[in-house]
């Protein structure tokens, strides 16, 4: 029995939504809201949100309700300009690339965060942090992970490049094996 409790906690959390916009989480049987959900985030844990009737996964668009939220409250993290340049990527041959861009960079991120959170472990005093050697501690910091930032966004952008010439190379070798007609150049006018 107590494999199957274990195999139960590692499954991914479900979440059902109904037809009258109520997530129902099935793992406590409670209706749950947004913030709740923001908290399974926040806690790592895995969910899925499913609509009742049809089975459709709706994580995507619930965690975009989220994001929604966050943004039109308090401090948002994306500017306009940010936004109209991520739209305007939907369509775009490069959509595909953009999302693991972003998902590469956003994980470089939080790898630096760690590190960040890993040096400071030897600030606490006891089980407390010191405010006041932490705030020290993020001013000394903040140098050095603007720093480590904008060096990993310049080689992430110098890779960028490099895959869109290489895919411009391919591409241009690609159409150079098919026999297209050569164009002839016009003939100079005559006066």
């Amino acid at each position: 029995m107590t494999t199957t409790t274990t195999t139960k906690k590692a499954a991914e959390r479900l979440i059902k939504k109904y037809p009258n916009r109520r997530l129902y989480d099935t793992e406590t049987s409670t209706y749950i809201t947004l913030s709740d959900v923001k908290q399974l985030v926040l806690d790592q844990e895995d969910f899925k949100v499913l609509d009742a009737k049809s089975s459709d996964d709706l994580t995507r668009s619930i965690l975009l309700q989220i994001i929604l939220e966050e943004e039109s409250g308090g401090l948002p993290m994306f500017s306009s300009v940010m936004l109209s340049q991520i739209i305007r990527f939907y369509g775009h041959a490069m959509q595909g690339m953009m999302g693991t861009y972003l998902e590469k960079n956003i994980q470089a991120f939080i790898d630096i965060q760690q590190k960040l959170t890993d040096q400071s472990k030897g600030m606490y005093d006891g089980n407390a942090l010191n405010p006041e050697v932490w705030s020290q501690f993020m001013n000394m910091q903040a140098p050095m992970m603007q720093g480590m930032m904008t060096s990993y966004i310049e080689q992430s952008k110098n890779m960028f490049v490099q895959m869109q010439e290489q895919m411009q190379t391919q591409a241009k070798s690609m159409f150079n094996t098919f026999p297209f007609p050569t164009p002839t150049p016009p003939a100079p006018e005559k006066k």
